[in-house]
């Protein structure tokens, strides 16, 4: 019981973490794009980023198809998780640039950084956060068991 409950506050932190980051990301490239900001702001609030979906895979992942929640059956048949999941797959596919392209900053130490696309990576970085709240909507209807039809 103690394991369900550590593994669904866990999994409810992880997205307000990712929420911040995401939001804060997508203020970081921004501010970049006019000038005002650093590179390194939005390196740390992407290392965020992707430390809470990292979170959210492994619980979610253990919660929806390892035993500790209502069962991989409930999830497969459950509208709203398709949902989550159809969400979740939009947000990999929009973070594919931004993460290449911070990938690249990573790697190229000294070197200089094109920021031409700040101003996209921030408009990206906003929508990601409005997917992840749907996310959470979702989640709250399949713990209380919304069904359809």
């Amino acid at each position: 019981m103690l394991t369900h409950w550590f593994l669904a506050a866990v999994h409810l932190l992880a997205f307000a973490l990712g929420f911040w980051a995401v939001l804060v990301r997508g203020t970081n490239f921004r501010r970049l794009a006019v000038g005002a900001g650093e590179t390194r702001s939005v390196l740390i609030s992407d290392n965020l980023w992707g430390i809470s979906a990292l979170i959210l895979l492994v619980t979610g992942g253990m919660r929806a198809f390892g035993g500790y929640e209502k069962g991989t059956d409930y999830y497969l048949h459950q509208p709203l998780f398709h949902l989550k999941m159809t969400l979740f797959v939009l947000i990999l596919l929009l973070e594919v640039a931004p993460m290449v392209t911070l990938i690249k900053w990573r790697v190229s130490r000294g070197a200089a950084i094109d920021t031409r696309r700040a101003t996209l990576f921030a408009r990206i970085s906003h929508v990601e956060a409005l997917l992840v709240l749907l996310m959470v909507v979702a989640a709250t209807g399949m713990a209380r068991g919304v069904t359809f039809g």
